[in-house]
């Protein structure tokens, strides 16, 4: 009996998928449930399991095709698959005995044998594994030198070119930022927060924290706690526009932005003021792990209204984030650094980072999104006023 395996029903925000890869082909055994084939879509890369066991009969989409829902992609022959069964090796024939003086073989004279090449330039294309036919000699009569591989093997001799496709995440990603950009009239203001109150208080009950929470106590959960007290302030910064409409949302669903192989992912922290740091740090964690191993899920990245990315972790000291559509504004964190500040009259260090708040001017005014970033830094510089409500 055959069977038909179709491209599952994509969610309505997604209107087609890509072939990303096969892990069977035509006359493979496959077992129920064993992943078949990989669909990369606009967010993220789904498997689709086989429904039964049998053998691959027949592959209807190549990798790169695109595809849809119900869209049948494989054939599968039903049928008993039997395990395997490791056998013992069998004794390896004896090799006839080698004549005491072969005869030598022909072979085609080695490019590093060619009288061209100087002896230091020999020892550096043999040890770098470099082809000297390959590399353009400067020296006299043409020969090369040590210094010409050395060139090829930094880049210096090579100018090749390469042309791959971009991903369906990266034509998103790209998409979706220029939509940004077209849409939305983007300003941004900077500030910066002293975070000694903040390092003091992680250095102080980290051990404690990690004991109880199974999680250490990082810096980003006060950021989505600083994040959502401002927000609570300023409802507009939390707003968005549909049509010629407002939206308000009286919750706070928080994207952090998550770095992975494939690309930037955004997975929403839903709810987030009724949340813990320890709930927080635990659902980074999370989310982390997920978009990076790719068992993300298309719910975990929808919806958000309002983001934060960290820009810091790769050393950025300042910078301008965008918009993630289409909510209205989105939080810039950076890198933390030692600089001298005035504190009561004493010029002292402290681990100072810039703060960057890129908003939607259509609806956020300039004096709310410098409001709110001041609210952030408030609650940042004096931790205590997320126990206190201030």
């Amino acid at each position: 009996m055959t069977i038909e395996v179709k491209v599952p029903v994509l969610p309505e925000s997604v209107e087609d998928a890509t072939i990303a890869g096969w892990h069977k082909q035509p006359g493979d055994t496959i077992r129920r449930d064993e992943n078949l084939v990989d669909l990369e879509t606009d967010k993220v890369v789904l498997e689709v399991p086989a429904p039964a066991d049998g053998t691959v009969k027949e592959i209807k989409a190549a990798e790169g095709d695109t595809v849809n829902s119900d869209d049948i992609i494989a054939i599968i022959e039903e049928g008993v698959v039997e395990a395997a069964v490791e056998q013992d090796p069998q004794p390896a024939e004896k090799a006839p005995a080698m004549p005491a003086t072969p005869a030598p073989a022909e072979s085609a004279p080695s490019a590093t044998d060619s009288p061209k090449l100087s002896p230091s330039a020999r020892r550096v294309a043999e040890e770098e594994n470099v082809d000297p036919g390959s590399v353009a000699g400067t020296g006299r009569g043409g020969r090369v030198t040590k210094g010409d591989v050395l060139k090829f093997i930094q880049g210096g001799g090579s100018r090749l070119e390469e042309r791959v496709k971009m991903t369906r995440l990266r034509s998103r990603v790209a998409e979706r930022m220029k939509e940004a950009q077209n849409t939305a009239a983007i300003l941004t203001s900077f500030n910066e927060v002293d975070l000694k109150a903040v390092m003091d208080l992680r250095r102080k009950y980290q051990e404690q924290f990690t004991a109880r929470h199974g999680i250490k106590l990082g810096l980003m959960s006060f950021f989505v706690k600083a994040c959502c007290e401002a927000l609570r302030k300023h409802p507009v910064v939390n707003a968005s526009i549909d049509g010629d409409e407002i939206v308000y949302h009286n919750y706070q669903d928080i994207g952090i932005a998550v770095s992975t192989e494939r690309g930037l992912m955004v997975p929403v922290i839903r709810n987030a003021e009724n949340m813990g740091l320890a709930d927080i740090e635990q659902s980074i964690a999370h989310f982390a792990q997920k978009a990076r191993d790719g068992s993300i899920s298309l719910e975990d990245l929808q919806g958000g209204t309002f983001s934060i990315t960290n820009g810091g972790v790769f050393g950025s000291l300042v910078s301008t984030p965008l918009l993630n559509p289409p909510q209205s504004a989105i939080l810039g964190m950076h890198t933390i650094k030692e600089r001298p500040v005035v504190v009561d009259g004493e010029i002292v260090a402290r681990p100072m980072m810039f703060l960057a708040i890129s908003y939607d001017h259509r609806l956020i005014d300039g004096k709310d999104a410098v409001q709110f970033l001041v609210a952030v830094k408030e609650t940042l510089e004096d931790p205590a006023r997320l126990l206190l409500g201030l």
